[in-house]
């Protein structure tokens, strides 16, 4: 059919999310930061598993078996940092801690890909490349504001996202708490 879009095919992600509270204000800054470098928005999260070839309604038995593998848990942001990379442009980087540790695991052995040796937990604040001095600013600013700050995560979700799927398309599909 001429001029439709390209069919993408299905993908997931499972993501770590901030419990209300801190979702909140990570959802405030994310969309304040939005705003000041014209980027886009979306849901703050830490990926344990992404770009899974599958469609997400297929992996609620994974989800869950990754959701077992910790309870709900508060880790300290320990750097904010920046990079070229489109989704890693400007974030939060947590350090590798138990729980995380545990979820990665647990998301491997349920066959969602990645391993722990290239996990590098993280909460994403800004996608996209604005431009550098703007972007270095902003986030000298939020590392005086946030390094030190705890987050406390406590469900697991799982999500249409995807490197190749359009930010504005991605939703989450099924949530389970930890533990």
């Amino acid at each position: 059919m001429a001029g439709a879009a390209p069919l993408i095919p299905p993908v997931a992600s499972l993501w770590l999310m901030p419990a209300p509270a801190d979702a909140a204000w990570l959802s405030r800054l994310v969309g304040e930061l939005a705003a000041r470098h014209a980027a886009p928005l979306f849901v703050p999260h830490l990926t344990v598993a992404g770009d899974v070839p599958a469609p997400p309604e297929s992996l609620t038995e994974e989800l869950a078996a990754v959701a077992r593998a910790a309870a709900p848990f508060e880790t300290p942001i320990a750097a904010i940092d920046t990079g070229e990379a489109f989704f890693r442009s400007f974030y939060a980087r947590f350090a590798r801690a138990a729980p995380l540790d545990a979820l990665k695991r647990a998301a491997v052995a349920a066959g969602l890909g990645g391993s722990l040796d290239d996990f590098m937990p993280h909460v994403s604040l800004l996608y996209g490349q604005p431009p550098p001095a703007a972007k270095a600013a902003s986030a000298a600013q939020a590392a005086r504001a946030l390094v030190g700050r705890p987050v406390r995560f406590d469900r697991l979700a799982l999500t249409t996202s995807g490197n190749d799927a359009p930010v504005a398309d991605w939703r989450i599909v099924a949530e389970r708490p930890l533990g």
